[in-house]
């Protein structure tokens, strides 16, 4: 790995200062290359976060653009964006924040192949979409990349996270945590959203990204975690693997 030059060690020396990061650990982060599909209220805190704590490589993937009812909790667009497609918009803002990440964008929606081909190089996927088609699509292609996938959802005042890890044998998958389903209804259009709900969901989700990249503590692969906003509590549940999924037992075939 390159040295860290002096601008890096200034920019990132709150980071590095922790024992389990270290220089190591920012190289490693410097070095790797990270999925963000959807860019809304959840993958705007997790894009800016991961630009701020030095991820090298973004690949920003969003086909919608941004309309003024976003403003309220997809803090990565500004007023002026309004009209502007979601990924040119999230890089824009991301140049500013940090100027030394690479971003790639992906403004279309991605089937099975575009999924895969998306995934190429890539060391973790974060799915901040809305929907559980795009959900299940992503979940198969990290599947059988074998790249671990960082889960959130949000509506009204609840919201999930969780971190599914094919590399582990034990580690369950999101197919093992939902059945297939239709989920027109689900969304904040129709259910609505209090803004820093997106912003604590899509922070934890950048957290366990930056601990997938540089090897920190201990990740939530095999749990899932929900927060209730309305009563201010977090609750966790483990997730066994599925012996009968269609997706991850059928890779350890």
């Amino acid at each position: 790995m390159a040295d860290l030059s002096d601008e890096q060690l200034l920019r990132y020396s709150r980071q590095i200062m922790l024992g389990g990061v270290d220089i190591e650990g920012q190289q490693a982060l410097l070095s790797s290359k990270v999925l963000v599909l959807g860019l809304g209220g959840l993958g705007a805190p997790v894009a800016m976060y991961l630009a701020a704590a030095g991820v090298g490589e973004l690949i920003l993937a969003d086909d919608d653009v941004v309309e003024l009812s976003n403003l309220q909790r997809q803090i990565i667009h500004r007023t002026d964006a309004i009209g502007k497609g979601k990924a040119e918009s999230a890089r824009e803002a991301l140049a500013q924040l940090n100027p030394d990440v690479r971003v790639t964008l992906l403004a279309k929606r991605l089937d099975t192949k575009a999924l895969t081909r998306a995934l190429d190089g890539v060391q973790v996927a974060v799915d901040c979409s809305d929907n559980f088609t795009t959900r299940f699509a992503l979940n198969a292609a990290c599947v059988a990349a074998g790249i671990p996938l960082v889960s959130g959802a949000a509506i009204a005042l609840e919201g999930q996270v969780a971190v599914f890890d094919p590399r582990q044998a034990a580690s369950p998958c999101y197919r093992c945590l939902y059945q297939e389903q239709r989920d027109e209804q689900l969304s904040c259009a129709t259910s609505g959203v209090l803004a820093p709900l997106v912003g604590i969901i899509g922070s934890v989700q950048a957290l366990e990204t930056i601990k997938l990249l540089t090897g920190l503590g201990e990740t939530l692969a095999g749990r899932v975690q929900f927060y209730d906003a309305f009563r201010g509590q977090w609750r966790e549940m483990r997730l066994p693997k599925d012996p009968e999924c269609p997706v991850c037992a059928q890779r350890d075939q």
